[in-house]
């Protein structure tokens, strides 16, 4: 007989891109997720995935299983909500995603004050280049920096974020002087990949003035906010960052605001949560906590001139 388990187990093989990263996913060894997968197979009696050197394929009896294991857990987990909400006590899994930086710096705080308060909770912490991107009815929160082209969820704000252009001393020193956007284009700026933005677009506002946008070529890319960061200490190039990312660098001097009285689109930290589900005793708590922990706003400073 089947269980609740096996269909979270499956679930968890369909949506990955081989078992390494199901064993990733599922905090246990690799050969340990392939003898589950045989042992599975031997009960139902057929062959729910293909292995290629492409990675994983569900067979036509792995797709049924997946979909209707889906929906089976997701009776039972809506049946354990409806039940929750009649008492007080916040219990059940929470599942969240996170960007992998922010996540580290804030989220994962605040999930362990989440898991000491509220004991009978458990917790899914999944961090990501692109959380957005991850599928909707995966996860309870999903934290987000940043605009959003679409979405089918509830978006709540946790905390403001702005987007600062800024570059080494020794980089400042070295270069021409930055005095308008358009000068961006002749400099050194390095890139980060995420999200579906436009990377080398960079807009900018100010008051009683046209809105300027400027196509820059970057010198250097990356889809890692940390190893951007390190570039722009070296003294490799201006970066456009998060004020979150770059509070400590900024009041220490290590890196300097330039064009601080032109602005930047914001890139607000927010939750995306499920619009069919609305939200639960353990997503309210968690939201609770997460601002919290982001008010007052931690990476605020003062804008340099």
């Amino acid at each position: 007989m089947l269980s609740s388990e096996d269909f979270l187990f499956f679930g968890v093989i369909a949506r990955s891109g081989s078992l390494a990263d199901a064993s990733r996913r599922l905090n246990v060894s690799a050969p340990a997720v392939t003898q589950r997968l045989k042992a599975l197979e031997r009960r139902v009696g057929v062959r729910l995935i293909d292995r290629s050197l492409r990675g994983l394929t569900l067979t036509d009896e792995g797709e049924l299983l997946a979909a209707e294991g889906a929906a089976i857990v997701d009776v039972i987990e809506q049946l354990d909500e409806r039940l929750g909400r009649r008492s007080t006590t916040v219990r059940g899994k929470l599942r969240i995603a996170a960007p992998y930086g922010f996540g580290r710096e804030f989220v994962a705080a605040a999930v362990s004050e989440f898991v000491q308060l509220y004991p009978e909770a458990t917790v899914a912490l999944e961090l990501s280049d692109h959380p957005a991107s991850l599928s909707s009815d995966s996860w309870d929160v999903v934290i987000h920096i940043g605009a959003l082209n679409s979405t089918n969820r509830l978006v709540t704000t946790l905390a403001p974020n702005r987007r600062i252009v800024c570059a080494s001393p020794t980089y400042l020193q070295d270069n021409p002087a930055i005095k308008k956007p358009e000068d961006l284009q002749h400099c050194r700026c390095l890139a980060l990949r995420e999200n579906d933005e436009d990377v080398t677009l960079w807009r900018f506002s100010r008051p009683k003035c046209s809105p300027e946008t400027i196509r820059i070529k970057p010198f250097m890319s990356t889809n890692d906010g940390a190893i951007m960061r390190s570039w722009a200490l070296a003294g490799l190039g201006v970066i456009m960052r998060s004020e979150w990312d770059l509070a400590d660098d900024l009041a220490s001097g290590s890196l300097v605001q330039i064009l601080s009285d032109w602005r930047a689109p914001d890139a607000d930290v927010v939750a995306l949560l499920s619009a069919r589900d609305g939200r639960s005793r353990r997503i309210t708590a968690f939201l609770e906590i997460m601002r919290g922990h982001l008010h007052p706003v931690p990476w605020r400073v003062p804008a340099q001139s």
